[in-house]
């Protein structure tokens, strides 16, 4: 839970403390049941929850409930817009590339980032754009309030500003705003049920996830040990993809791996040690084994940062079909 603001015998804020609802993964719903949901684009972000208060000023809070106000600077204004109206909205906070599109990769640049000076040139450098979808107070609570109401509350505020805006959906038609959303390069789709209430801190199937993901077939160079009960065996390996100079480090891959694929994994991997690195690029890794580079695997992943890296790399079978002959 977030922290109070203030200390002491500082008055309470005017608003109360809630967190975040949230999705569970897994596919949109059946297209029978879609009259009854809402679709949302899924944005590749961080979510924060806004607090406003009556005097306009701005509280930022996490998900884990982290006071990162400071950070972002330029959504201190988004206050003034509530015209003294205490406010508890819901949001996701994004970075656009060149072409419109979130960047997690950029925006990792600014979180965290607490030191005024930096946080201001970086407002200017890399400015966040406040993607709101959800109000859960404004001068009383709206949490039993159902999805529609509350989206036709967030909608009659009128914020809309350099920084944020309040986006819409689309109700009914799941698969339209799937396509849209890959059109734009999105993370996925957000399926929303339309009479569902607001539940703080929870994870509901009244909301549901569906991301999407694509498969590449990876080479392995090499394995970072696990920790714990996973000593001595691959925590994650090293993927890399065949280019023109050589073969290039893409990011490490544990999510997904079984107890048995670890195993499995540790066997072959302890016949063909390497000495140095079979990747063109630096891998900024600490305590890997190399390997030569003969397994290849399939993974899922849902896209690519600015650095080239996999995003959320998740691994899905190793390919004895397919040996990497570099």
């Amino acid at each position: 839970m977030a922290p109070t603001p203030g200390g002491g015998g500082a008055a309470p804020p005017p608003y109360p403390v809630i967190r975040p609802m949230l999705a569970v993964l897994g596919p949109l719903p059946p297209e029978p049941e879609q009259p009854a949901w809402a679709f949302e684009a899924k944005w590749d972000g961080a979510r924060c929850i806004v607090n406003v208060s009556d005097d306009g000023t701005v509280r930022l809070v996490t998900r884990a409930g982290n006071d990162v106000t400071t950070s972002y600077p330029e959504l201190g204004p988004l206050g003034r817009q509530l015209r003294g109206r205490p406010a508890v909205l819901d949001g996701e906070v994004v970075v656009l590339d060149p072409a419109g599109r979130p960047d997690f990769g950029l925006l990792q640049r600014r979180m965290g980032v607490l030191n005024p000076r930096r946080t201001a040139r970086l407002a200017m450098e890399l400015p966040v754009q406040l993607v709101l979808f959800d109000v859960m107070y404004l001068g009383g609570p709206l949490l039993d309030a159902p999805y529609h109401e509350r989206r036709a509350v967030l909608a009659g505020l009128g914020l809309a500003g350099p920084n944020w805006s309040v986006p819409g959906y689309v109700a009914g038609h799941g698969h339209q705003a799937w396509e849209a959303a890959l059109r734009g390069g999105l993370e996925g789709v957000m399926a929303k049920r339309l009479s569902s209430p607001y539940l703080p801190g929870l994870r509901s199937p009244d909301w549901v996830k569906t991301k999407y993901q694509e498969t590449l077939d990876v080479v392995i160079g090499g394995w970072t040990e696990g920790h714990g009960a996973l000593g001595g065996l691959p925590g994650s390996v090293l993927a890399g993809v065949q280019e023109p100079d050589g073969l290039r480090f893409v990011g490490a891959v544990g999510s997904g791996l079984s107890d048995h694929e670890r195993r499995e994994l540790a066997g072959y991997l302890s016949v063909i040690p390497l000495d140095h690195s079979p990747f063109v690029n630096d891998v900024e890794l600490a305590g890997v084994h190399w390997a030569e580079p003969r397994l290849v695997a399939e993974i899922a992943f849902s896209g690519w940062t600015s650095a080239g890296r996999l995003r959320h790399p998740v691994w899905h079978r190793l390919r004895p079909d397919l040996t990497w002959l570099g």
